[in-house]
């Protein structure tokens, strides 16, 4: 048996137009390693995957030699492939809630493919599920096995989809952007039970991401792509250490210092004076109730925010990290009245948000940028309308056309994006226009929900800098909630620390992150993937 699984010789792929948007990318992978593809979105990673696997979007065409195991992947019939995947090849998809089937539970997804490519019982595949739920750490496999893929978490969706594409020992696996968005605890999580379940089965791996971290803690060798080319490949750690190509160093040099080693340097940062806090938050609680008939909804309430309490002082960048369903986004929306609390105070530039009356003014002085800028900007609308739409529902009078062209021209969008639709832009340029919307009311404290998580790390770094420069040029106050810690350490003055809706720790971010008071604050510091990771 040839220790080679996949050989990739000269692949072209061609937009209907006959664009080349993938040119003429060579490569080959051996049985056991571990290779990661890197690259800015659009650099062609996920297509050449797509590629692979035989599952171009219409309209793609595909030239040249995807070789699986001897058999020519493009030479293929759909037949011929679908016997292939799931077997000889498997990928685990970018978005778990996408891939899964929404009404199909989770141990039917898994047994279809063993039931397909396998030929086993309906018995023996319910069984070897709960094998491989209990593989990737999942606790009471049994009973996740009879949960929708709503009812699990973000991480335990990604490990579903590990499971599903090592059910049947695939020769190669594929993982496109597997941990993005995941926290940091998780994502290490998730990448441990990749490295063993690919050690277990002797698999070749593909990692796909723009996370340099991730692939310098996975793999042992490394391409990088730009434009739809390989500029550069060798070993990881030679690859990151030494870049020859112009496009790999500036990928390198946008990782934020706290993700290139453990050894990071304090960078100086302004001392500010003791000033009035613009955010009051006293003892607040927020309890939501639960359905009373659900898949594992024991309790009738959950307390998504636990007796916390925080002050944020004008001016400063203050950060609020945690895992997911810490709380840190329910916060927010306290914060910004988009809730109210269900004990305790909030007070914000003097304005208690349970006075009813004057929450639109407050609409005025606080504004949100939200996590997803696809899902909150209005696909309908032009980006000038969506711009102009805080000055209409406030209220506010001037002139909105002038106003928009100033925040285009602030956040550094082309003058003609007043007369586009959100789709076409990209992530980043999206990610802009939600800040430019967020500014347009003059807001005097701005708060940033998850602002760059799904952003490339060179694109990520372009959006804090902006963010930076314009809290400095607007003199804005901000609220940064993040998971990544070492972006919030970039850009954050201050920071406080949640764990189960409680605010376990707070501080100067250099203390917090030097000198860590709970185990948790060090666990999550520990498992920040990190460039320099052997």
């Amino acid at each position: 048996m040839t220790d080679t699984v996949l050989e990739v010789g000269d692949l072209v792929v061609r937009s209907a137009a006959g664009t080349p948007l993938i040119d003429g990318v060579s490569f080959h992978l051996d049985r056991r390693t571990r290779t990661g593809l890197i690259g800015e979105s659009g650099s062609g990673k996920t297509l050449t995957a797509l590629s692979i696997m035989g599952l171009l979007p219409e309209g793609l065409t595909a030239e040249g030699t995807v070789i699986l195991n001897g058999r020519d992947m493009l030479a293929s019939s759909e037949r011929q492939l679908c016997a292939i995947r799931g077997n000889d090849v498997s990928m685990v998809f970018q978005e778990p809630m996408t891939a899964l089937n929404p009404v199909m539970r989770i141990g039917r997804q898994i047994a279809e493919a063993l039931r397909f490519h396998q030929s086993m019982s309906r018995q023996d595949a319910a069984e070897k599920v709960v094998d491989l739920l209990t593989a990737v750490r999942i606790e009471e496999p049994e009973l996740r096995a009879r949960a929708f893929p709503h009812q699990l978490s973000g991480g335990m969706r990604q490990r579903v989809m590990i499971a599903m594409a090592l059910a049947c020992g695939p020769d190669l696996v594929i993982a496109d952007e597997p941990t993005t968005a995941l926290d940091v605890t998780i994502q290490a999580q998730v990448l441990d039970v990749l490295d063993e379940q690919v050690e277990k089965f002797h698999t070749a791996l593909l990692i796909i991401t723009h996370d340099l971290p991730v692939v310098a803690r996975t793999t042992r060798q490394v391409m990088v792509m730009n434009a739809g080319r390989l500029v550069e490949k060798g070993e990881t750690q030679a690859v990151f250490s030494d870049p020859t190509n112009e496009y790999t160093q500036a990928l390198v040099g946008s990782v934020p210092p706290l993700s290139r080693s453990a050894t990071f340097t304090i960078r100086p940062r302004e001392r500010r004076a003791p000033a009035e806090p613009v955010i009051s938050v006293k003892n607040v609680t927020r309890i939501f109730p639960l359905p009373r008939s659900g898949f594992l909804d024991e309790k009738r309430t959950i307390t998504a925010v636990d007796e916390v309490t925080l002050e944020v002082q004008k001016g400063e960048t203050f950060g609020i990290v945690g895992e997911s369903g810490s709380g840190k986004s329910t916060l927010a929306r306290l914060m910004i009245a988009l809730d109210v609390p269900t004990e305790g105070d909030i007070v914000v530039n003097g304005i208690d948000i349970a006075e009813t009356s004057r929450r639109q003014p407050l609409r005025r002085q606080v504004q949100m940028i939200f996590q997803d800028p696809i899902g909150s900007l209005d696909p309908r609308l032009k980006i000038g309308r969506i711009i102009a739409e805080p000055l209409r529902s406030l209220k506010i009078e001037g002139d909105h056309r002038a106003r928009v062209t100033e925040l285009i021209d602030a956040v550094e969008l082309p003058a003609d994006s007043v007369g586009r639709y959100p789709h076409e832009f990209s992530g980043g340029q999206r990610q802009r226009i939600a800040i430019a919307r967020a500014l347009a009311p003059s807001p005097d404290i701005l708060i940033a929900d998850e602002p760059v998580s799904a952003l490339d790390m060179s694109i990520q770094t372009i959006t804090l800098d902006l963010l930076a420069h314009l809290k400095d040029e607007y003199g804005l106050t901000m609220v940064f909630i993040s998971h990544d810690l070492s972006v919030v350490h970039e850009i954050c003055d201050r920071v406080a620390v949640m764990q189960h809706g409680r605010l376990i720790e707070q501080g100067p971010v250099d203390e917090v992150f030097l000198h860590p008071k709970t185990g948790y604050t060090e666990g999550l510091i520990a498992a920040i993937p990190r460039l320099d990771a052997t």
